[in-house]
């Protein structure tokens, strides 16, 4: 009882962590707002300069909200393949998924020749890509629930998401070889990764995708946890291996995919925010990791955002850059420790 109490406290301390740093975002940035008009902009008081009603409400809070949906779901999805694969360092993408969609970013953005007119300015428009990233991520998800159908072992699954990755990552290398530099840059520029460019209607997409990814894995929790103890296990206990394993796939690609195809490929969340949760919470219980994990992903992609729109600066930094300079570190030091990983 008194363990519960203390997790239970521990969740609430990672939510009012949450809101505090969902604060500070909104209110650092490139221009310098004082945090008083930050709050009057909130709750919808009168301001001294309307630019800042204008960048708060417009720009700050959308990419704030993306931060949380984003890191958020990264990390869930990262915490479902490592226990799907019983392997603390698989992540979120190893199904393949994030060069599925960078294969269908490459394809628009460096086979822009054969593109023209309305149909070009359509594609190389947000909404473009975002199709051309989702239909690349679906392609190699159907792949890889195909194979699935076939394999019963859960670590062929593993080597097939990778292989997919080394094909597509292939396609992409040879389309850059042959493409201007100019068209080589915007692809580069995506590859960054980016919280900063969804409007609110974007913004509802991606919350909808996320909403229906974090809803099968709720129910898939149950299922989680038989999983830690082995698949024979699991099945003893009648569980469905096969069917566990598409929601599984399918929980994640919703993650992932949506993620992926809005803000681009961002690295390490997925991987670190559930070795480093289970550093401040110790159980391997899903219904206690998985609102953690929730809270712990926001709380690390809002720190890196933050971190990347370098307050005071006219500059900003590659969202990709910070959560790779924070997240291998953590991974490095994980494995140097040498701790026992939960699984």
């Amino acid at each position: 009882m008194q363990t519960s109490r203390t997790y239970t406290t521990v969740l609430f301390l990672l939510l009012g962590v949450t809101v505090a740093v969902w604060f500070l975002n909104i209110s650092l940035g490139s221009v310098n707002i004082p945090f008083k008009d930050v709050l009057a902009v909130l709750f919808s008081s009168e301001v001294e300069n309307d630019n800042w009603h204008y960048i708060i409400m417009e720009y700050r809070i959308p990419k704030a909200f993306t931060s949380v949906l984003a890191g958020s779901g990264l990390a869930v999805s990262g915490m479902l393949m490592q226990t799907m694969f019983r392997n603390p360092l698989a992540g979120p993408y190893v199904l393949g998924l994030s060069s599925g969609a960078s294969l269908g970013v490459a394809l628009v953005l460096m086979g822009a020749t054969v593109f023209g007119g309305v149909a070009g300015s359509f594609l190389f428009s947000k909404w473009g890509l975002v199709i051309a990233s989702s239909l690349g991520s679906l392609l190699v998800l159907l792949a890889v629930m195909l194979a699935s159908v076939r394999l019963k072992d859960t670590m062929a699954i593993l080597i097939i998401g990778l292989m997919f990755a080394s094909l597509t990552s292939a396609v992409v290398s040879v389309l850059a070889y042959f493409s201007p530099a100019a068209q080589l840059q915007q692809y580069v520029f995506w590859s960054y990764g980016s919280v900063g460019d969804l409007s609110w209607n974007e913004l509802g997409v991606l919350s909808f995708f996320w909403f229906l990814g974090i809803v099968i894995a709720l129910f898939s929790i149950k299922n989680l946890n038989s999983l830690l103890l082995g698949e024979q296990y699991a099945r003893s206990l009648g569980m469905n291996i096969g069917r566990n394993r598409a929601l599984l796939i399918i929980s994640t690609s919703f993650l992932a995919g949506s993620i992926t195809a809005f803000a681009g490929p961002i690295a390490f969340v997925g991987l670190a925010v559930p070795h480093l949760i289970r550093q401040v919470i110790p159980v391997n219980d899903h219904r206690i990791l998985l609102p953690a994990v929730i809270l712990g992903g926001a709380i690390l992609l809002l720190l890196c955002d933050t971190v990347a729109q370098m307050p005071g600066s006219e500059y900003t930094l590659p969202i990709n850059a910070i959560t790779s300079l924070v997240g291998a570190p953590v991974v490095i030091w994980l494995l140097v420790r040498k701790r026992k990983f939960l699984f």
